[in-house]
């Protein structure tokens, strides 16, 4: 089953502004001076929050897309996952050069001292490839190497999860109801697999 191109041109616009919508928020927020006592945390939260939201609804697209029949949601996970690399682009921005102004030797500094920014970085580093591969050329041209290259989203929400969950110090609630998305994603897929495979 396959979704109606002008129905679908509409969602998407519709969806599109919707991925927006943080952005948007950051920005009046800044507007009005209320991102708070600590504004460039604030957006370093804010975006590497929703670029890990935007990193799991991306990943429920295919368990969708089997349950419903439906091909057209196909269009709504790259979309998602680009939108994840925009937001993680920002929110590594911010690190670099909001919080450090690109003073290299600090952030090596911060690295050594704070594990999860070097995963919260590896995790960033593999999200690079996928966004430049994301085309309808890249996939046609790399074929099945696509997609082997692309699985390697699994272990960047991994490594998302876990950055997250070594940066917050007390209240580990949120980065736990993640890790148990996380796991009952790749649960469902792994069911399908394995339904798919008999």
């Amino acid at each position: 089953m396959k979704i109606q191109k002008n129905k679908l041109h509409i969602i998407k616009s519709i969806f599109f502004v919707l991925l927006l919508t943080p952005l948007i928020r950051l920005i009046i927020l800044g507007i009005n001076d209320a991102l708070g006592a600590n504004p460039i945390e604030f957006l370093e939260r804010s975006t590497g929050t929703w670029s890990l939201v935007f990193l799991m609804l991306s990943l429920t697209i295919t368990p969708i897309r089997q349950w419903s029949g439906i091909n057209g949601f196909i269009q709504f996970r790259r979309m998602l996952g680009l939108f994840m690399f925009f937001y993680a682009s920002l929110h590594i921005t911010s690190y670099i050069w909001l919080d450090y102004s690109f003073n290299w030797a600090d952030i090596i500094k911060d690295i050594i001292k704070h594990p999860y920014v070097l995963v919260g970085a590896a995790a960033f580093m593999l999200t690079v490839p996928l966004a430049v591969t994301s085309s309808n050329f890249m996939i046609k041209l790399l074929r099945e190497r696509w997609k082997q290259l692309h699985k390697s989203i699994y272990l960047t929400a991994i490594l998302g999860v876990v950055h997250f969950l070594w940066l917050v110090k007390k209240d580990i609630r949120e980065p736990l109801f993640y890790m148990a998305v996380l796991a009952l994603l790749l649960g469902v897929r792994l069911y399908y697999k394995i339904i798919n495979s008999q």
